[in-house]
């Protein structure tokens, strides 16, 4: 972007609203209580700021990997793990660092953390001078994923196709247990990035492609994580992350350039973060990568005037991995690591993740006693990072008793997972009342991903990038296992889906074939792709097992969606499982074999071809098509598809009052009817459409949506409210603002207008 340009814009009402009403509505003397214990912790932190050296300060905003305070050498660490005495001095006594980070290598268990935690935190406590507790943040970003038994969840690209809140705000909440179980009070989660491009490798740890949903799905998570105190034993920080524009990039590969213009950046990128900021979000990550030519971690228009002056966000920012040393080695501008040091903290970071380099305090000190880093600014960050510290009850009680969470990795809890599983499964294609099969049925199940269960659970999940079986939970089936379990091992043939002749000859004595496709796991960079056509062999698979007549069911076990055409079309039903987590083998069996009836909804748009990856709030002119139709948008299947065992019929649209004013909202009722023959639940969704606009307007735009549960035969009524801010899009002027004007409303396919007026 335009370094002179005015980034103090006005925070849109919408977002308050996305936030919503009754998350504002504490009682006084809960509000009296928050600010008491504010102000009592604002004269702790200035208290203790008197008495801190400048090397306390810097030191305060260094975070080391625990691969520096380990025996071994850093991403090479001795077995069993264990600490280094004197390396984790140097580090906390000499250096002073504040905070820690990540795991060595892969998960613990509990009793090791317990260790771990405890002589971290005595170290801090009891021989550096000032005391100060450290700050250890970890990536739990679908579950405790570096603790063993903790419950893993779905990633958030399938908690975000279960459409339901309630449910993601629950495994908010476990997963803050059991992180804290773990000793660790800070989770570098939720990812906010909006989840627009399917060649990005890190599309499956995002909320999915629009900002409504991703704004609502950030904030129950945020909600779960934090509650209303972080200091109890049962919550954690949220990071927000990554701060901004991160997965909007040129080549659709990671950590590389983008190219986002101002309006665009507003409307699309800082509302999922400006939404968590107004859930109380206590932390954020910046992007590693550059935007408009300017990397992000020493851009004081993003990190000030946008992040704390427009979005009024007050917490602790931190880089993340090896960023700061980057603006150096990688982007090339700064001359060298202290001055990239320089850029970045007069930018407006407070902690740098360094990781492994223990020259950054040093550096930093010397950079502040050259008159090259203000002193200010030092204070500035160590105040944000003391002020977390306290809020999160360290100073009181730096360890965790291992005996206060009874709870870890609890049946309850792991039914929670088990239900998050079942609720992202999204059914796209049921020719003929394929599923749900029969019991009786002799089934092939083959493909790369149906007997892993590190298909299932992706990356981050107890290793980086979770591909090593041997540290995942024991016991728990994969797709294969769950199917045997389902419906008899006698009455399921495997086969390597490596050896297509064997496949071919299996399929010929079963009744159905089970082909489950897709990814393995993998983790950031390394799932960078120069294609987003699944790979021949899968599609060689499908090919082999349909030509021999047998039914064609797919299952899609990958973090994004790949291209399969000319596969699609051979297969009799098409299962989108995403990566479900540890209960997601029994998950899709429940599925297949008609136990549970499906009702999750795409969050993404699964595109046909590789050059022609739109989104669903698309422009008009997107859809104009090579013959001059307007037919040029043609996805696999779109944003928001997901189909059921039941059916579901709308009517009754109503809108009361047809003109929307500023002073005067209109409701949107409609009614939903099961008229199948099984219970289920159905995601109501709520599309506006600005027909006429002084920028360009989308088709349309998700402006609300609800799941409800219907048993047979029953009916609801549905109702949405919409205001002026609810329809508000970035203008001309790069400002948020409504015009006057007709809207179309669409739910399913129901279609009705109204009218916008504006009332002096």
């Amino acid at each position: 972007m335009n370094q002179s340009t005015n980034w103090i814009l006005v925070i849109p009402l919408f977002l308050l609203l996305v936030f919503s009403v009754e998350n504002c509505t504490d009682s006084n003397a809960q509000s009296n209580i928050n600010g008491s214990a504010e102000i009592d912790i604002q004269r702790k932190v200035k208290d203790l700021m008197s008495k801190l050296t400048l090397e306390d300060k810097v030191g305060e905003m260094t975070q080391l990997s625990i691969d520096v305070i380990s025996k071994g050498s850093p991403f090479n660490l001795s077995e069993p793990h264990t600490l280094d005495t004197e390396k984790l001095k140097k580090v906390i006594v000499d250096l002073r660092v504040g905070s820690i980070m990540n795991v060595g290598g892969h998960a613990y268990d509990r009793e090791h953390w317990e260790q771990i935690i405890t002589k971290v935190q005595k170290m801090a406590m009891e021989e550096k001078e000032s005391g100060i507790p450290v700050l250890y943040g970890i990536d739990a970003i679908h579950g405790a994923n570096y603790t063993h038994s903790s419950v893993l969840f779905p990633q958030q690209i399938g908690m975000a196709a279960t459409w339901n809140t309630d449910l993601v705000r629950k495994i908010g909440e476990i997963t803050a247990y059991e992180t804290r179980a773990s000793g660790i009070p800070w989770n570098f989660s939720p990812i906010l990035d909006l989840g627009r491009d399917p060649r990005w490798p890190r599309l499956w740890e995002t909320f999915g492609e629009d900002v409504y949903l991703a704004s609502q799905m950030g904030k129950s998570l945020i909600e779960g994580y934090q509650g209303d105190s972080i200091s109890g034993k049962r919550k954690v920080a949220a990071c927000m992350k990554h701060f901004l524009g991160y997965s909007c990039t040129v080549s659709g590969k990671d950590r590389t350039q983008a190219w986002i213009p101002e309006r665009q950046l507003q409307e699309y990128f800082v509302p999922t973060f400006q939404t968590a900021i107004y859930a109380g979000a206590k932390t954020v990550m910046i992007n590693s990568g550059e935007m408009n030519g300017i990397p992000v971690h020493c851009n004081p228009k993003i990190l000030k005037d946008l992040l704390r002056d427009q979005m009024g966000f007050k917490g602790l920012a931190v880089t993340d991995w090896e960023d700061v040393a980057y603006l150096a080695s990688r982007h090339k501008v700064a001359k060298n690591n202290k001055d990239a040091i320089r850029l970045a903290i007069n930018a407006g970071i407070d902690m740098a993740m360094v990781p492994v380099d223990t020259r950054f305090p040093i550096l930093l000190k010397e950079l502040v006693e050259e008159g090259l880093v203000p002193l200010s600014r030092i204070n500035e960050a160590v105040e944000r990072i003391l002020t977390l510290k306290f809020e999160l009850g360290l100073f009181e009680n730096p360890y965790f008793n291992y005996d206060d969470y009874e709870e870890f990795g609890s049946f309850e809890n792991i039914e929670i997972a088990y239900q998050a599983a079942l609720e992202s499964q999204t059914l796209l294609k049921n020719d003929n009342k394929t599923l749900p099969l029969s019991k009786n049925k002799k089934v092939l199940v083959t493909g790369l991903t149906s007997n892993s269960i590190t298909a299932l659970n992706g990356g981050w999940s107890r290793t980086w990038q979770g591909a090593e079986e041997k540290y995942h939970t024991d016991g728990k089936p994969t797709i294969l296992g769950a199917i045997e379990s389902k419906i008899g091992k006698e009455n399921v043939i495997y086969e390597s889906e490596k050896d297509l002749r064997r496949v071919k000859a299996a399929a010929t004595k079963a009744d159905v074939a089970i082909v489950c496709i897709g990814e393995m796991p993998y983790a950031e960079k390394s799932g960078d792709i120069d294609d987003l056509d699944l790979t021949k062999n899968h599609i060689d698979l499908v090919k082999t097992v349909a030509i021999t007549g047998t039914p064609v069911i797919i299952v899609l076990a990958e973090g994004r969606p790949r291209i399969f055409r000319e596969a699609e079309p051979l297969a009799k039903a098409v299962l989108m499982s995403y990566l479900p987590g540890n209960e997601g083998g029994r998950a899709v069996a429940d599925i297949l074999f008609g136990d549970y009836n499906p009702n999750g909804k795409l969050s993404i748009t699964y595109p046909r071809y590789s050059n022609s990856l739109l989104p669903y709030d698309h422009k008009h002119t997107d859809r104009f098509n090579r013959d001059y139709s307007w037919k040029g948008y043609n996805p696999q299947w779109g944003f928001g598809h997901g189909l059921s065992y039941t059916t579901f019929k709308y009517s009754d649209l109503k809108l009361n009052p047809e003109i929307l004013t500023d002073l005067e909202p209109i409701t949107i009722s409609i009614v939903v009817t099961n008229t199948g023959n099984r219970d289920g639940k159905e995601v109501v969704q709520l599309y506006v459409s600005d027909k006429v606009a002084s920028i360009t307007p989308p088709v349309k735009r998700l402006r609300g949506f609800k799941k409800i549960d219907l048993k047979i035969g029953e009916s609801k009524t549905v109702v949405f409210n919409i205001d002026a801010d609810d329809i508000a899009f970035v203008g001309i002027e790069n400002q948020w603002i409504t015009e006057p004007g007709v809207f179309g409303i669409q739910i399913k396919d129901l279609r009705s207008n109204f009218e916008y007026k504006t009332k002096n």
